[in-house]
C-alpha cells in the first residue's frame, strides 16, 4: 500500500541515507578502480559530478570539501586520470565553487521552509487539536487526512466537547477542500465551540453554525458558501444520543457485529439561510453497551475504485476489530487500497459511551 502520510524527499523530507553517501562512494570508486587498473583509465569526468551530487544533501562547508578533494585526486599522479590540462582543472575548480554556492541558497532556503513548515503545523493544530481519547462519557477517536498533501487541516473538520447540557459532537465538510477552506473551519469550529457552552439542543447549535456562515458569506459578492455537518448530543449517562443532520448522511451503528446506517432526516445544507424556513430535525437513538458510532465524510462514501464502484464502507467495516483508533485506521488503509486515487479530503470519527470511570 502506498503510503499517502508519509513525506517523501521531493517533498521535504530529509535525504535519504543513500544521498549522502553517493558523492563519498563515487569519489572512493574512482580512487579504487583508478589504483586497481593497470592501464590509465579515462574516468576523470566522473569527478564533475560529485560536487553537484554533495549540493543535494551536504551543507556549503562539506561541500566544498568534497570540491577540493575531486581537484587534489584529479592531480595525484598515482591516479593517472587522464593527465589533466589546466582546461580541465578550470572547468571542475568552477563546478566545485558554483556548487558550494548553491548549496548556501540551498541551506538558506531548507531553513526557512522548516520554520515556515512548523509555523503552518503550529497553526493548522491551533485550529482542529488532536482528539482526546475520552471526553466525559464518551470515548472518541478521530482520523483526518486532508486532500492537499503537506497540511493538516482541509475542507472537512470534527471536534467533541463536553457542556453544560452532555457531550456534543460535531463532523462536517466545507465546500471545497485545501487551504482555501481553512479559514471557513475555523469559522465553524469558533462558533461550535461556543454554542456549545449556552445553547440548549443540538438543534439550536446547528442553527448557530448556519448563521455564522450566512454571516461570513454575506460580505462577498456572489458567495456560495456552504458546508454539510452533523451534530450530536449524548445524554449525561451517554445512553442515547440525539442526532441532526444538515446536508449530510447521519453515523452507521455498530451493534453486535453488524452496521446499520441509522435512518436521520438530512435537512438543509449549512449557510444557505433557510434556518427559519425549514428549521433542523433530529432524532434521538437509544444506545447499548458495546454500541459504537461511526462517522464518515464523502470522502469515504464516494471514493471510488478503478472501476467506479463506491467503497462498500457496511460491508467492510465490521470485519475490522479493535480499539476504537484502531477501526479508524484499519478503514483508512482499506480504503486506500480499494481507492488509491483519492482526491478529496478523508474524515472518520468514533464514537462510544464509556465506562463510568472510578473514582
Amino acid at each position: 500500500m502506498r503510503d499517502r502520510d508519509r513525506r517523501s524527499w521531493l517533498r521535504g523530507a530529509p535525504p535519504p541515507g543513500w544521498v549522502r553517501v553517493l558523492p563519498v562512494a563515487l569519489l572512493a570508486g574512482v580512487c579504487a578502480a583508478a589504483l586497481a587498473s593497470p592501464e590509465p583509465l579515462d574516468i576523470g569526468f566522473l569527478l564533475g559530478a560529485i560536487p553537484p551530487l554533495a549540493v543535494l544533501s551536504y551543507r556549503p562547508l562539506a561541500t566544498a570539501v568534497l570540491g577540493v578533494l575531486v581537484l587534489v585526486v584529479l592531480h595525484v599522479p598515482a591516479f593517472r586520470l587522464n593527465d589533466p590540462g589546466s582546461t580541465d582543472a578550470l572547468t571542475l575548480g568552477f563546478v566545485a565553487a558554483l556548487s558550494v554556492v548553491v548549496s548556501f541558497v540551498r541551506s538558506r532556503r531548507d531553513a526557512q521552509l522548516v520554520t515556515e513548515r512548523a509555523i503552518a503545523e503550529a497553526v493548522q493544530r491551533a485550529v482542529v487539536p488532536p482528539l482526546p481519547e475520552r471526553v466525559a462519557g464518551v470515548r472518541c477517536a478521530g482520523l483526518y487526512r486532508a486532500a492537499q498533501r503537506g497540511t493538516l487541516v482541509g475542507g472537512d473538520f470534527f471536534d467533541v466537547r463536553e457542556g453544560p447540557c452532555g457531550v456534543r459532537v460535531v463532523m462536517g465538510d466545507v465546500q471545497g477542500h485545501g487551504l482555501s477552506a481553512v479559514a471557513t473551519v475555523a469559522s465553524l469550529l469558533g462558533a461550535f465551540r461556543e454554542a456549545v457552552l449556552d445553547l440548549l439542543d443540538p438543534e439550536s447549535v446547528a442553527v448557530r453554525l448556519d448563521r455564522r456562515l450566512v454571516v461570513d458569506s454575506a460580505a462577498v459578492r456572489h458567495s456560495e458558501l456552504f458546508a454539510t455537518a452533523v451534530v450530536l448530543e449524548f445524554g449525561a449517562d451517554a445512553r442515547a444520543v440525539r442526532i441532526v443532520a444538515c446536508g449530510q448522511a447521519g453515523p452507521v451503528l455498530l451493534r453486535d457485529g453488524r452496521a446499520v446506517a441509522l435512518d436521520v432526516p438530512v435537512g438543509t445544507p449549512l449557510g444557505l439561510g433557510l434556518s427559519d424556513v425549514s428549521p433542523p430535525t433530529g432524532v434521538t437513538v437509544r444506545l447499548r453497551p458495546g454500541d459504537r458510532l461511526f462517522l464518515a465524510s464523502d470522502g469515504v462514501w464516494e471514493a471510488r475504485d478503478a472501476s467506479g464502484a463506491f467503497y462498500p464502507l457496511l460491508d467492510r467495516i465490521t470485519g475490522f476489530a479493535g480499539d476504537l483508533p484502531d477501526l479508524a485506521e484499519r478503514v483508512w488503509a482499506d480504503l486506500v487500497r480499494y481507492a488509491p486515487a483519492l482526491q478529496d479530503d478523508v474524515t472518520m470519527l468514533v464514537l462510544e459511551p464509556a465506562a463510568p470511570e472510578v473514582r
